[in-house]
């Protein structure tokens, strides 16, 4: 195989594996790059059709080598310009036999394709205009996606819904650029009239900017999950409630005080929201080493949780916990009655209020904003903080020289330019296209 020290190209022929390596039905390896038809053609039994083909053809036909048939596949053929890579590209459809893929792979590398490295046919993509930065971004948390709301989100990234607003940004910052610099390129003698700094013009681009900004936090916890803890003195109803969102019995529940002694964790969804549930030991003091130790590592996922959902027992007051971001709980709500949402771990109720609430708290104040294509990507809300930060910055500065004002715009304009991928490094593209999975 193929080393990773091999850096991301656009000039060799490379193959990889786009289905997992499972045993299926079906298996696809995709392969790129210029000279691919004419190399796969030397081991493809249907090699003249291949060949003479149009693009969006599927041929059938079977793998061969040393006189000896590997495999019956199905293959697509996309000539330079089409495809998903805007390359010169084959989509090979075998057996999903982990004997005939490994077969397959070292076919491949002894026809001289080289191992795709992770993201590297989006790098293609992206290298040939088939797509800006955030498009391709898309791509991985599309693949990525834990519930339905963030693979409609990013789906609507992919689509070119947050590249078109961005475009537009751009434009008019490039109309303010352009009427700046004209004015510099003329004496003013010649210009009948003074350049007029476009305040309402700024106000409204610097609003938008925020706007999509604001969406990430939100947007984040839909693609990778919220930490959620459950925290509480010893017996409050943790673990049963636990117990309760999981719909099943995966913590020992138990009338003695200090029975959990450590976090147990598992997966679940509050509503539209995919949320990683904590469990943890009850907060009091302890004598005891290994319980005391599990209330320490309790109350440092506390002080990092997205949200704790803090049990009360009966006349415990509402208090800080080490985290703005709490839901406070009345337990054992069978046995007395509280004001606020309170649940019963014999009857249930409560439990539907309890997580739509909760919900609601993860989500926050993003649904203030609507109409913003919403962003996952730490990298993007970067950018689009800067250009906004450089705008405001502008604001109030009319009376400066215009030669140093038209700096402040091509600043902006060049941090748009970064999240789109219209200026970037080298390092930069490699990073973001190594955390993609391998045959994407």
């Amino acid at each position: 195989m193929q080393s990773d020290m091999r850096r991301y190209e656009t000039d060799e022929p490379i193959y990889g594996l786009a289905t997992g390596y499972q045993k299926s039905a079906i298996a696809i390896f995709r392969l790129s790059g210029k000279g691919c038809i004419e190399l796969f053609s030397k081991a493809f039994s249907n090699a003249r059709r291949l060949e003479k083909a149009s693009s969006g053809t599927v041929i059938h036909g079977y793998v061969i080598e040393g006189g000896e048939r590997i495999d019956e596949v199905m293959v697509i053929k996309y000539t330079s310009g089409h495809g998903y890579t805007g390359e010169e590209a084959l989509e090979v459809m075998c057996h999903g036999s982990l004997v005939i893929i490994k077969r397959l792979s070292v076919l491949f590398e002894h026809l001289s394709f080289a191992q795709a490295l992770p993201g590297e046919f989006t790098y293609r993509a992206f290298m040939h205009g088939k797509m800006d930065l955030v498009e391709a971004e898309a791509v991985e948390e599309l693949i990525s996606s834990k519930s339905e709301t963030s693979s409609n989100m990013a789906l609507m990234r992919l689509s070119g819904g947050l590249s078109k607003e961005i475009d537009n940004i751009k434009g008019e910052l490039l109309d303010i650029l352009s009427s700046l610099e004209v004015y510099l390129d003329y004496a003013e003698d010649e210009v009948e009239e003074e350049w007029v700094y476009p305040e309402e013009e700024v106000i409204s681009i610097i609003g938008r900017l925020d706007g999509i900004a604001s969406t990430y936090n939100a947007t984040r916890i839909y693609q990778e999950g919220a930490t959620v803890v459950l925290a509480g003195r010893t017996n409050a109803g943790k673990s049963s409630l636990f117990n309760a969102l999981l719909k099943e019995e995966r913590a020992i529940v138990s009338s003695f005080e200090g029975t959990t002694r450590d976090y147990i964790e598992a997966d679940v969804l509050f509503g539209s929201v995919p949320v990683r549930l904590f469990d943890t030991a009850g907060l009091r003091e302890s004598g005891e080493a290994i319980e005391s130790e599990g209330i320490r590592r309790s109350r440092k996922l506390i002080t990092s949780a997205d949200l704790v959902i803090y049990l009360l027992e009966d006349g415990e007051e509402e208090s800080d916990v080490g985290n703005e971001n709490t839901l406070f709980v009345h337990s054992k709500s069978d046995i007395r009655k509280s004001d606020g949402i309170s649940f019963s771990s014999i009857t249930g109720e409560g439990l539907d209020e309890l997580v739509k609430k909760a919900e609601e708290m993860l989500i926050g104040k993003a649904e203030e904003h609507p109409g913003y294509v919403p962003i996952s990507s730490e990298r993007e809300r970067d950018a689009l903080l800067e250009a906004s930060s450089i705008l405001k910055e502008s604001l109030g500065k009319s009376d400066l020289s215009l030669d140093l004002l038209v700096l402040y715009f091509r600043d902006a304009l060049s941090s748009l330019q970064v999240l789109t991928g219209e200026i970037t490094s080298d390092d930069v593209l490699e990073n973001l296209f190594s955390k993609f999975c391998l045959g994407k």
